[in-house]
């Protein structure tokens, strides 16, 4: 069974790209107990390692901390802060949403990105959007000299805020950054469930920093680790809501395989894998195809070549202060995830290489 409070806690601590100390903390507590070794490279992604059989394959298994977050550009002379975005965001979804700017001795100070009431904007306002460039901060701050006196100061990030919520049907939960905590929790609980057992392998299980802002720690984790195999496990956009058309990935529906992104086309002998893997274990499963990436696009192309699949779950509305996941998805994923490795042997990886 999912550990749901692991979930809690890793949802809850501040990670933007860039600032993933305080959760690495966290993850570095959770993986401790579980791995043989810990390795970090010098970004600050973090892997436990579990010796299976043999060194080969070496087979890495990556969430990512960071969330999509805020840094704070200029106080202006008021007391409000300006800031730019730190991945993807869409400028709808963020005015009069809560946010805590995390300041120099890392303490979490409430504000608010602020915006105009309707009373006050013209017909014309009303149907344009708001440009990110143009909005801002409120920490209830009088002038510039108060916001000082907090230790806020430009550089420092801003995250969103949202609490961790079991929904009335208790199948669903909302929070913010499944995307992507989930990849994080799933690396925890990997390792949980090799813990005194036997894989035919040498397993690297983490998290990686700076995702949102172009994978760069997947990259210089892969760089660190060669692995012979990589797995990005993420939480993807959901396309079951009113308004998409045609859009891959529902709820409750099970793991996500996904065949194209941006970045990467999954190899035909990785798809194979994956599938007899799913079929073979009974675990439901959905194909995804997505206009986005993950770090298995960085990752898949250190070295030689390492053959890689982003596999995970899709959460709705991710890229905001809010998303929702299907608790069935995650359990599910979690099945998946600890199938893959436990049949990742050498046979297996050669027919991944389609040799």
């Amino acid at each position: 069974m999912v550990q749901w409070e692991l979930f809690r806690e890793l949802t809850q601590t501040p990670a933007a790209p860039g600032f993933e100390q305080g959760l690495r903390r966290v993850i570095r507590k959770h993986l401790e107990p579980l791995a043989d070794e810990l390795v970090q490279d010098r970004l600050g992604s973090l892997f436990g390692v579990k010796r299976g059989n043999g060194e080969h394959p070496r087979v890495m298994v990556a969430g990512h901390m960071d969330e999509v977050a805020m840094m704070i550009t200029r106080i202006t002379e008021d007391g409000f802060l300006k800031f730019q975005p730190l991945g993807g965001w869409w400028s709808q979804v963020m005015l009069a949403q809560r946010v805590e700017v995390i300041n120099e001795r890392s303490e979490r100070i409430p504000g608010v990105i602020g915006s105009v009431p309707p009373h006050l904007l013209d017909a014309e306002a009303r149907k344009k959007p708001v440009e990110i460039q143009k909005m801002f901060i409120d920490i209830g701050a009088r002038d510039k000299d108060e916001v000082e006196s907090l230790g806020i100061q430009p550089g420092d990030a801003a995250v969103p805020v949202c609490p961790y919520v079991e929904m009335a049907t208790g199948k669903r939960i909302m929070t913010k950054a499944w995307d992507n905590r989930f990849g994080c929790g799933m690396a925890i609980e990997l390792l949980r469930e090799l813990k005194g057992t036997s894989h035919p392998n040498t397993v690297y299980a983490g998290a990686t920093v700076l995702e949102e802002v172009g994978a760069r720690g997947a990259k210089t984790s892969a760089q660190m680790i060669e692995p012979d195999v990589f797995f990005a496990v993420d939480a993807g956009p959901a396309g079951d809501t009113p308004g998409i058309r045609d859009g891959f990935g529902k709820l409750g529906k099970g793991v996500v395989i996904r065949i194209f992104d941006r970045t990467m086309v999954t190899l035909p002998g990785m798809r194979e894998f994956l599938l007899d893997t799913a079929e073979s274990e009974g675990i439901p499963y959905q194909f995804f195809v997505s206009q986005g990436g993950t770090d298995a696009g960085q990752a898949h192309l250190t070295g030689k070549g390492v053959p890689s699949a982003a596999v995970g779950i899709v959460a709705r509305y991710i890229h905001s202060h809010a998303s929702v996941v299907d608790k069935e998805d995650v359990e599910a994923a979690k099945q998946f995830l600890v199938a893959l490795v436990k049949r990742l042997d050498k046979s297996a990886l050669e027919s991944i290489r389609g040799h």
